[in-house]
């Protein structure tokens, strides 16, 4: 396979810088710490401890520029068909901000004001009756967006209603769920874009013979028609459309729950958040793009230094959930090998995506982080301003924020091998001024783009997830014969022998 030049180019500054410590490349200059950072609004990055320099940083705005980074911004704003496999626009933008010129996004526009006005009056109404806790069902999109946003927005609910999440075809959850629950007192929010989703109808029959009454069964949902089958009035369906992806989807009535949680005037401000930074991406030269930058960063550590792993660290409890919500963005957008035409990328795409919470992580996996024989290039988020009055605890997480990041860069000297900590370990430390609902929408937009740019520079499609189809179809082959009924369609000889183990241990129960 022909290797385009800028991906020569590329490892060239690779092979260049490789042997290069961070600490010397940190030590280069008095302005480095400046002149690799950037601020957007209340979000502030920076990417001094990143294994790049200056040249080398040229070469990626280069093979970003060369790639069409911005034109396709503009054609995702636009609402061209950057979905090619599925023939469609992905319209994500178009949920929190008016800057798509095309027809396309003005037309989604159109439909997303009103939308968004019912949502937020229906919220209001559940918020006025006498319903104490809702339960919100959907898996994938329709779970992690809306599970992260309420519990980061924790601190600006007023404890009105009470919200759970189902996410699995597990009933055990439910059980467990439903042992402190009133039916009388319980709203249940169905959401699916097809409205059959195998792990939400589940769940959802299960709630609906529960409740004992349809009129506290909500949907969201494109297909309407099914979910008024189901029971679900059409006063109680709020619109989804399939110019948007589950995992983009949190903006949309998927957000309900959200908006039930923290109060429709601090959901606008979640929307604003994230239009603030549609606005500075589509705006902004790549050089001072900070979703550019941080996607440039990542194929930096993947493709030039070999990098295959990333891991996210928030030190803020409220944002625990981001490393699995970005799990799915990340790793179902760009975990892709072949390019849109069926041919192969020529180079390796998503790197594997994992973390946890500072600062427990750091009496778990952080070992392997500084000692281990795998280098792993992090994201550490911190908030400066606590929503807490306890400034101890605070100063005290903030200052392992900080020191994680120079212990891996830096590393440390010891005359004994095992506490030798040998550093040069990239990391990118983003800095909330405090976690409200406009800069939790920044951040959030801020990963969207970044993975956008991504696929962009791989020549990939960020908003196709073939890959997790196969498994459903062979499941829904895997039931006749799990009831007992057929099994003449399974030839797997390893499933066929665990079918057996299965139903011998039925047997005995």
């Amino acid at each position: 396979m022909r290797i385009d030049p800028d991906w020569q180019a590329l490892s060239v500054e690779a092979a260049r810088l490789i042997q290069v410590p961070l600490s010397e490349l940190t030590a280069s200059g008095p302005d480095r710490a400046r002149e690799f950072s950037l601020r957007v609004g209340p979000l502030y990055a920076s990417f001094a401890r990143q294994r790049y320099d200056t040249a080398a940083r040229k070469v990626l705005l280069d093979l970003a520029r060369n790639a069409g980074v911005a034109d396709a911004f503009r054609a995702l704003f636009d609402g061209e068909k950057v979905n090619v496999s599925e023939a469609r626009p992905a319209l994500h933008t178009a949920l929190r901000s008016d800057l798509g010129q095309g027809e396309a996004a003005k037309a989604a526009r159109r439909e997303v004001v009103p939308t968004q006005s019912l949502m937020l009056a229906m919220a209001g109404e559940l918020r006025d009756s006498d319903v104490t806790d809702v339960i919100n069902v959907g898996i994938g999109g329709s779970d992690l967006g809306p599970r992260l946003a309420v519990d980061a927005l924790r601190d600006f609910s007023d404890g009105r209603l009470r919200i759970h999440f189902l996410n699995n075809a597990d009933a055990s959850a439910v059980q467990h769920l439903l042992r402190g629950l009133d039916p009388a007192h319980t709203a249940v929010v169905l959401v699916s874009k097809s409205f059959g989703t195998q792990e939400t109808l589940l769940n959802g029959a299960i709630l609906k013979d529960w409740l004992g009454s349809d009129d506290r069964l909500y949907a969201v949902t494109a297909n309407v028609a099914k979910a008024a089958a189901f029971g679900v009035a059409g006063e109680r369906v709020l619109p989804m459309w399939d110019w948007v992806g589950g995992r983009y989807s949190l903006w949309s009535a998927v957000g309900f729950v959200v908006a039930l949680a923290i109060g429709g005037e601090n959901f606008k401000h979640m929307l604003a958040g994230a239009a603030a930074m549609d606005a500075h991406v589509l705006s902004t030269p790549l050089e001072s793009n900070l979703a550019v930058w941080h996607a440039l960063s990542v194929i930096w550590n993947r493709n030039g230094l070999g990098f295959d792993t990333h891991a996210v660290m928030p030190y803020d409890e409220r944002l625990a959930l981001l490393p699995a919500y970005l799990q799915q963005l990340v790793m179902e957008s760009l975990g892709k090998s072949v390019r849109p035409d069926g041919t192969p990328a020529p180079v390796a795409t998503v790197p594997m995506l994992w973390g946890g919470t500072g600062t427990s992580s750091q009496h778990s996996f952080f070992q392997a982080l500084h000692q281990g024989t795998d280098t792993v290039p992090s994201d550490f988020v911190g908030v400066v301003r606590p929503a807490h009055p306890y400034a101890e605890s605070h100063t005290a997480l903030l200052a392992n924020l900080l020191a994680q990041g120079e212990a891996l860069a830096n590393g440390a000297d010891d005359a004994d091998a095992q506490k030798r900590y040998p550093g040069n370990r990239p990391s990118t430390l983003f800095l909330l001024d405090e976690l409200t609902p406009e800069s939790f929408g920044a951040l959030i937009a801020m990963y969207e783009h970044s993975v956008y740019a991504q696929s962009v520079i791989w020549g990939i499609n960020a908003f196709d997830q073939w890959g997790v189809e196969l498994g459903k179809r062979i499941a829904s082959q895997l039931l006749p014969a799990l009831d007992g009924v057929d099994q003449s369609a399974i030839t797997d000889p390893v499933t066929q022998a665990l079918l057996a183990e299965i139903h011998a241990r039925r047997k005995i129960s």
